[in-house]
């Protein structure tokens, strides 16, 4: 999942052209996995890991809260706060955004990359360190002021992507490839560990979810050799924070994958992102799509996997303690473009009415109920070309009217790739417009879009109307976090952008050193960029930290 914002999209390795981004190797998109969990399945062995200590950070450096509650002026979980809203108060504004300055830049190593980059994950910030995790897995403790590594884990299990760590009770929660894992705060020291795939062709690539005790990771239908491998699906698994023993599982997918007769080729589910949780218990979650899309040989246009696929392309409410489904939303049915529902959840409200606002691959923001989970509205952002009702065709059978070797917009590397942030007024949505062709029923015969742009829009929370729309010549595969009335995001040129939350006007911009793929976190005065990808001759993968005062 790489582009952390691109996380799952189809993890892409692009190059620059000019100011075109030209798809240079096939990334597949990670399909959020789902499925069920078997007492017979044997999961790999998990990798040990190995802990330096450069330095040890100050023993009074205070844990998370128990419910990894952010800070007043800072982000403690993976999307700033519990509901995922990425809105960091603080005194960067649009009137001292312009005096941000780079205080120091620390570079990845080539131990850090995968196939996809060094770098997806957003960090997190908790007492002055920054805690992050690169696409190998290995997880380093900052200095917030200094870039200083204080202590640094290594697990060498590279993944696709979005991961990244969350931090509570004193621990760092994380994953490897196959392996859910809990690290001390201060030392760095894995606490423990647990495995977690059922078989070799299934993997992890997300950000852990923390809430109450529990720690929530779950599977993906495939790993940093392939994705979408046959007969895989995702589980979500809930973990004792204190001993990392399983305290339930969720099928994203069904066991049969929704056929008997094909459960070996069929596959689907799983999530790409941290889920949210409301104050009475309830979690939320986005589920990736089904496969093979869009179908296979013998059966054309998904016909293999019959039905509507849940719970994949979904937005899902569980009860956060028992696991017990309360309702979902089904955007996508049959999904046969690779089109996953796979952005974490924001809780906002919808003209005083609790809501959750979801979007992914489909290009198509919604607001859903969190009662009741009942679509309030639903925006299509950036290009679409007509093709938005093909699935429910497929679902029907209609595959007549479906046809190859047509320009679909959006591509499996297009719509909202990354996550979203929202003030409580606006959510502001990164946007891919990039294309596919398929040739063929089947992955190998998808043609991607050989030039792609971006942009950030802004949709009323109240309304779902499109308030103003930012456009990029390169894709917007970093996620937006908003201080104030200030909108940050990144493109996969390696530029930082500072956007007038009001207007979109461009009010501050940095040039990075490297491509990136993902957003930054804001802390008190401070911005804290990575950018993880060496697109160009001389970039350097690395995070940079900016503040208001320079050095």
């Amino acid at each position: 999942m790489i582009p952390g914002s691109t996380r799952r999209v189809p993890k892409l390795a692009l190059a620059l052209a000019g100011a075109a981004v030209v798809v240079v190797v096939v990334v597949v998109v990670l399909v959020a996995s789902g499925g069920s969990s078997d007492d017979n399945d044997q999961a790999s062995a998990p990798k040990p890991a190995s802990t330096s200590a450069a330095k040890q950070p100050d023993a009074a450096t205070p844990a998370a809260p128990k419910a990894a509650k952010p800070s007043p002026t800072g982000s403690a979980v993976p999307n700033g706060d519990l509901s995922n809203t990425r809105d960091i108060k603080g005194p960067i504004t649009a009137a001292t955004v312009g005096r941000l300055k780079a205080a120091w830049t620390l570079p990845f190593g080539q131990e850090s990359a995968s196939q996809y980059g060094s770098y997806a994950a957003t960090p997190v910030i908790v007492g002055g360190v920054i805690y992050s995790q690169d696409l190998a897995s290995n997880v380093s403790a900052l200095d917030l002021k200094t870039g200083e590594v204080l202590w640094s884990t290594s697990y060498s299990s590279p993944d696709q992507g979005p991961n990244g760590v969350n931090v509570g009770g004193g621990r760092v929660y994380g994953a490897t490839a196959d392996s859910a894992f809990a690290l001390d705060q201060k030392t760095g020291k894995e606490l423990w560990s647990v495995p977690l795939i059922r078989n070799s062709g299934e993997g992890i690539d997300m950000a852990p979810g923390f809430h109450e005790g529990l720690v929530y990771v779950s599977t993906v239908p495939g790993n940093n050799g392939k994705f979408y491998n046959e007969g895989t699906k995702g589980i979500l698994w809930a973990l004792d924070a204190k001993t990392g023993k399983k305290k339930w599982s969720f099928d994203t997918a069904p066991t049969k994958t929704w056929s008997k007769a094909n459960a070996d080729v069929n596959l689907g589910g799983g999530l790409w992102h941290t889920p949210s949780f409301d104050a009475a218990g309830g979690m939320y979650f986005g589920v990736g799509n089904p496969g093979p899309f869009p179908g296979t040989d013998d059966h054309p246009w998904g016909s293999g996997r019959p039905g509507k696929n849940l719970y994949t392309n979904s937005l899902v409410k569980l009860n956060a303690k028992t696991g017990k489904l309360q309702w979902y939303y089904q955007l996508t049915p049959h999904d046969i473009y690779d089109w996953d529902l796979q952005d974490p959840p924001i809780l906002a409200k919808v003209k005083g009415r609790p809501a959750v606002i979801e979007a992914g691959k489909s290009g198509i923001v919604i607001a859903v109920d969190r009662a009741s989970g009942k679509l309030l509205w639903k925006r299509p952002v950036g290009r679409h070309n007509g093709h938005d009702d093909d699935p429910a065709l497929a679902a029907k059978g209609k595959y007549s009217k479906l046809q190859l070797n047509q320009e679909i917009y959006p591509g499996r590397l297009g719509g909202v790739i990354a996550p979203m942030a929202t003030d409580g007024k606006y959510v502001f949505a990164p946007v891919v417009n990039n294309s596919v062709t398929w040739t063929t029923q089947t992955e190998a015969g998808a043609r991607d879009g050989q030039t792609s742009t971006g942009e950030v829009t802004a949709v009323d929370l109240n309304s779902g109307k499109v308030k103003w729309t930012r456009e990029f010549p390169t894709p917007a595969f970093g996620a937006t976090t908003v201080t104030n009335d200030v909108v940050f995001a990144t493109t996969f040129d390696g530029i930082l952008h500072a956007l007038s939350a009001k207007t979109g006007k461009v009010l501050w911009e940095q040039q990075l050193p490297a491509a990136t793929n993902t957003g930054v976190m804001v802390h008190d005065d401070m911005v804290i960029a990575p950018a993880g990808l060496a697109a160009g001759q001389g970039q350097t993968p690395g995070i940079t930290a900016y503040r208001l005062s320079g050095k």
